[in-house]
């Protein structure tokens, strides 16, 4: 069972996203935090965050850097 809070637990690169996942706040923030100002969700990025496939919010951030440098 997912007790992750994600509108307020703590977010860190190791917290592996869960099928609770939501694109809250909370989680833009440490996302700027880690990628930068520039950070923006996309619906490409947010379908590949919740493809079912095991990663981490740390997997999350460096996806979004590799499309960044890839445009």
């Amino acid at each position: 069972m997912d007790n992750f809070d994600w509108h307020c637990d703590q977010i860190t690169t190791d917290t592996p996203v869960t099928d609770s996942y939501r694109n809250t706040q909370n989680v833009r923030r440490f996302l700027t935090d880690v990628c930068g100002p520039d950070f923006k969700f996309n619906r490409p990025f947010m379908g590949w965050i919740k493809n079912g496939e095991a990663k981490t919010m740390g997997d999350v951030a460096a996806e979004w850097l590799r499309r960044e440098q890839d445009k």
